[in-house]
């Protein structure tokens, strides 16, 4: 369907974009590059996270005709859900009393490398949205 197909996109350039330049620790610091107050808003990044998640799973399911099933999204539906994780384990952190200790070894290096994923989501949706039905893109 082409309606995930455009939410994908969309999905994954906001979320992005939003783990790229809204690191929520660092407030302070960039609050002189003019980024909107919005990226910084719980409810927003959660909504997000949460849009993002549900869209990069449905993309796994539909295929757009042309495409090859499956392997043809599967770069952004990955790209789609890894950023959705991102922002709702922010929201979890920042509403939680667990200490960092207690997180498995594996989700403290997804988390270490938010930036990566905010870049690797810009880079599939930018490409999704230039080559439609390329192989892995």
């Amino acid at each position: 369907m082409l309606q995930f197909y455009f939410l994908s996109i969309l999905l994954n350039a906001v979320t992005g974009l939003v783990l790229l330049f809204a690191d929520p620790s660092r407030r302070e610091e960039t609050v002189s590059r003019k980024i909107p107050e919005i990226a910084y808003d719980e409810t927003f990044r959660l909504v997000l996270g949460i849009l993002a998640g549900i869209a990069g799973f449905f993309k796994l399911l539909t295929v757009i005709r042309g495409d090859v099933p499956i392997v043809g999204d599967l770069f952004p539906a990955v790209a789609g859900m890894a950023a959705g994780f991102m922002l709702l384990h922010d929201f979890y952190r920042s509403r939680s009393s667990v200490d960092d200790e207690s997180v498995p070894v594996m989700v403290q290096r997804l988390v270490a490398g938010r930036r990566y994923i905010g870049i690797i989501a810009l880079v599939s949706a930018s490409a999704h949205f230039l080559f439609p039905t390329v192989l892995f893109l």
